[in-house]
């Protein structure tokens, strides 16, 4: 991805997958301590990969 992509996708971007893998970090903690996933971490993996994505997408149109 070049500079320019990066500084277009901008706080929100940055936020979901700050988000995404935070989630990513918690389902591993849960799996390992608990031996089956959290609906938290699921959760947080839903929300940070759909808004990461739908972001890049949003801007990928944009620039077109």
């Amino acid at each position: 991805m070049t500079v320019q992509k990066t500084k277009q996708l901008g706080l929100k971007g940055l936020v979901f997958l700050i988000v995404l893998l935070f989630g990513i970090l918690l389902l591993t903690f849960t799996i390992t301590t608990e031996s089956e996933p959290g609906a938290l971490p699921l959760l947080l993996v839903l929300i940070g990969g759909i808004g990461y994505g739908f972001n890049r997408w949003k801007t990928s149109r944009k620039t077109q």
